[in-house]
């Protein structure tokens, strides 16, 4: 970005110096929780009087991966797979399981119900995949 003259090293310093205090930030919250902000993206944009602002939506299901802390470890030391708890188990569930696009009543009917029936997530997540399935399926 430097090299291509996109940015200044000195704006480059202070987004990057943004950015970390952002996730670290991020992280505090989803630790309090009881989930790990895993990784994430920011917009930065120059504005007209050449500061440097943050732009667009922060650590949303669209722009982060969260996974559960609560069984993190556990699952890491069998070498299993992190449960995570962002649009991505919709997207894989619907995958295997049909096409909202095409079976919009199996999805908008079955979709999270069978979710949660087959434990894919605790059922403290409810509302969690509820929202991330009307907001990112439908």
């Amino acid at each position: 970005i430097v090299e291509r003259g996109f940015m200044t090293q000195a704006d480059f310093d202070e987004a990057s110096m943004k950015a970390l205090s952002l996730f670290e930030f991020g992280q505090r919250v989803a630790k309090d929780h009881g989930l790990i902000l895993v990784d994430t993206k920011y917009e930065f944009r120059r504005s007209s009087d050449g500061s440097i602002l943050l732009i667009d939506e922060i650590h949303t299901p669209d722009s982060s991966r969260y996974w559960l802390a609560s069984s993190y470890e556990e699952r890491f030391q069998k070498g299993m797979e992190p449960e995570n708890v962002d649009k991505e188990f919709l997207r894989l569930w619907f995958k295997e399981n049909c096409n909202p696009y095409e079976d919009e009543n199996l999805a908008k009917i079955l979709g999270v119900s069978i979710a949660y029936n087959c434990q894919i997530l605790p059922a403290a997540l409810t509302e969690l995949v509820t929202e991330l399935a009307w907001r990112y399926v439908f």
